[in-house]
């Protein structure tokens, strides 16, 4: 049996640690490998991505937004 210890919830806000624009995106979902990787859809708008959670944070970086 697979046990799935996910980072991030369905409906959580987070940013990608390199947008430099920084924009809030929602996870939507997301799909587990045989291995337990995890690869998150995110959703921004209309733009619909997908992500590992090493490339997401909770926090809003404003440095990088500058």
């Amino acid at each position: 049996m697979l046990i799935i210890e996910n980072k991030y919830e369905i409906g959580q806000t987070v940013f990608l640690k390199t947008d430099k624009e920084q924009d809030a995106r929602i996870v939507i979902g997301f799909k587990i490998f045989k291995q337990g990787e995890i690869l998150y859809e995110l959703v921004s708008g209309t733009i619909q991505s997908a992500h590992y959670d090493f490339e997401m944070t909770v926090e809003k970086n404003l440095i990088i937004a500058i």
